[in-house]
């Protein structure tokens, strides 16, 4: 004669697993954002990386301009890198995408904006703002700025940061128009490197500040090759 054992219930978990909120988890996802960034922005050849306002519309002088810049760039072999959203970010996608060149977006994930630019080709998103800003910051031989906001000067400032800790090689840094980066030129060397002596005479001139497609082009064709180093 066969018994059959009873199964012993089941017993639940005393409360739910939150892997959203998991600090564990959390690591992982910023190393995996690391390990396909770095994976991902070590391919690109002879990258320029383009900074500005997302709110400027295709009338705007930057627009026009970022998007001629790029164009050029392409047609002499660089790879354009941008944020991946509008304004000048797109501007800069759209001059690479009309040089037939490589027009990458480094994009980055939110709720209800900054989408890719229809202009990307090539495109890595990043859920981690810090993750995406290091990618940006490391993958390029020259950084072009054109005006922005806060999310424009921070980028600016970090790398500037990093060339004059010398966390990274020197690069150019170019300012791009006069009008909008004058008086943060003037504040750098007045009152930063005269007045206040909070930095040295060759931290003041790690940037250049420039008017013109022609004069920006110039500066970037003199650029060393990239070597990647990462903080």
């Amino acid at each position: 004669m066969t018994t059959k054992k009873s199964k012993k219930p089941v017993e639940p978990h005393a409360q739910s697993f939150d892997f959203t909120n998991d600090v564990t988890w959390r690591i992982f996802r910023i190393m995996s954002e690391f390990t396909e960034g770095i994976e991902f922005v070590s391919q690109l050849k002879r990258p320029v990386t383009f900074f500005g306002s997302a709110r400027f519309k295709e009338d705007s002088r930057y627009y026009q301009e970022a998007r001629q810049l790029a164009k050029r760039l392409g047609k002499a072999g660089f790879t354009v890198v941008t944020g991946g959203g509008p304004g000048i970010m797109e501007a800069a996608n759209r001059g690479a995408y009309e040089a037939k060149a490589a027009s990458v977006g480094l994009n980055i994930q939110l709720p209800n904006e900054q989408r890719t630019n229809k202009y990307v080709k090539n495109s890595i998103a990043f859920y981690y703002f810090f993750s995406r800003k290091s990618m940006l910051s490391m993958s390029a031989q020259a950084y072009v700025f054109f005006p922005g906001g806060y999310g424009t000067l921070d980028e600016l400032f970090s790398i500037l940061t990093l060339i004059a800790t010398k966390k990274i090689e020197s690069r150019p840094v170019i300012l791009y128009g006069k009008d909008y980066w004058r008086k943060l030129n003037y504040f750098v060397n007045v009152n930063l490197l005269k007045r206040h002596k909070t930095i040295s005479d060759n931290e003041a001139v790690i940037y250049s500040l420039v008017d013109s497609v022609e004069q920006a082009e110039k500066v970037i064709k003199r650029s060393k090759k990239r070597v990647y180093s990462f903080m």
